[in-house]
């Protein structure tokens, strides 16, 4: 029998890659990469800039793997970013009724993305989507409060095995301009599930049941589909208001 206390022979070693590039994006990495190969030919002072412009463009869409815990009574962050808002507030009226999240006001956790972040957004949660509501609206900055109210947004509402729901939103931001959503109602969709993207800079807010505390702090970063932001009938986390 082999020892307990000895490392296992043979364990491989991982190398960082570049992520994937998510399928959305590519057209755009084409395109940076098209015009910065005819500046060539044109104005070749302006080509190394335009480099760097198709890999900042590439980066934008990288699609990393994630690895989403698979514990129950947790909830995930949708997106990647920063936590700037957790308060209770009013539900958005797309939201509302007893065919959706009720009628009660509940605590809102929000993500602010960058331009910087990861911008493929996923379920927190294992469920069903039952509603998928897209509202044109304005494109002000995401970090504002009443962008929540003006700007072009998505809300999903994700019911699990016993009925519980959750919804979330995805909300364009001052440089975004299309929200792009991977799936539809009736989908079946597992915790951490890739379920939409928002193109440069954005905002997804996460509104948490009765019994789910918040697990995340403000100015905290969160990791789409690994950062656990919410348990239920856990203990608050220190300085949050709820």
């Amino acid at each position: 029998m082999a020892s307990m206390d000895k490392p296992p022979l043979g364990t491989p070693t991982i190398k960082w890659r570049f992520p994937d590039i998510h399928p959305e994006g590519r057209k755009y990495v084409a395109i940076a990469a098209a015009i910065a190969l005819l500046s060539l030919f044109v104005f070749d002072f302006i080509t190394w800039p335009l480099v760097f412009l198709t890999f900042g463009v590439a980066a934008f869409f990288r699609d990393p793997i994630r690895v989403t815990p698979q514990a129950e009574g947790v909830l995930v962050a949708p997106a990647d970013g920063l936590i700037t808002m957790i308060q209770r507030v009013e539900l958005p009226p797309e939201l509302k009724g007893a065919q959706a999240l009720g009628e009660a006001p509940m605590v809102r956790v929000s993500i602010f993305m960058s331009v910087f972040d990861v911008h493929v957004n996923r379920t927190p949660i294992t469920g069903t989507i039952r509603h998928v509501i897209y509202i044109s609206g304005r494109f002000l900055n995401a970090d504002l409060d009443k962008a929540s109210e003006e700007n072009e947004r998505q809300h999903f509402i994700v019911e699990d095995k016993n009925g519980l729901r959750i919804g979330f939103t995805q909300i364009a931001g001052l440089v975004a301009r299309r929200i792009v959503s991977f799936t539809k109602p009736g989908d079946m969709v597992v915790a951490g599930q890739r379920v939409g993207l928002i193109r440069f800079g954005s905002r997804v807010d996460v509104f948490l049941p009765e019994d789910y505390v918040a697990q995340v702090t403000l100015g905290q970063r969160t990791i789409a589909g690994e950062t656990i932001i919410a348990k239920k009938g856990g203990a608050a986390v220190t300085g949050i208001s709820q």
